[in-house]
């Protein structure tokens, strides 16, 4: 009985967790300023936006196998994917030649202050959010092989 109210409190709180995409800007990979708000707004497309580093192999793997199907989710839905590295400024100067390696074809976003990270309450990564309309309308926390396909068919229920 005693983990009734604790239960009710998380529930609650969970309520009024972020929900809409923050108003902040961050830097791309070339240095220019890119704002959330405004630079993934168009109406009704789907933004998939994939919290990593350079040092989570779980996260790397996850944009592997993203990369390797985005160009089919695109013929199916209005999809762009945003992947938003969490990298602080001692590992920082790893993303741009792991990412030339890895030839994603990604918008890549840094958030070296981790100030989008911590605006979501993000803890650990990877960390996958879907925006629709600003708003923040599917999580995808962690990352297992496949876990690409069930992510697609909650896009196209969106």
């Amino acid at each position: 009985m005693k983990k009734l109210p604790f239960l009710l409190l998380f529930l609650g709180l969970n309520l009024f967790a972020q929900n809409n995409l923050p108003d902040l800007n961050l830097s791309n990979l070339e240095g220019k300023k890119v704002s959330l708000k405004n630079d993934f707004s168009e109406k009704d497309k789907l933004y998939v936006f994939s919290f990593w580093a350079t040092w989570c192999a779980p996260c790397i793997n996850e944009l592997d196998e993203m990369n390797e199907v985005q160009a089919e989710w695109k013929k199916e839905l209005n999809v762009e994917i945003i992947a938003v590295s969490t990298d602080d400024s001692r590992t920082q100067k790893r993303v741009k030649p792991l990412v030339n390696g890895k030839e994603w074809d990604y918008k890549i976003l840094l958030d070296t202050n981790q100030d989008f990270k911590r605006a979501l309450s993000i803890v650990n990564i990877p960390y996958t959010i879907v925006v629709k309309n600003n708003k923040i309308v599917h999580i995808q926390n962690g990352f297992v092989p496949g876990s690409e396909v069930e992510l697609l068919e909650k896009l196209k229920s969106l």
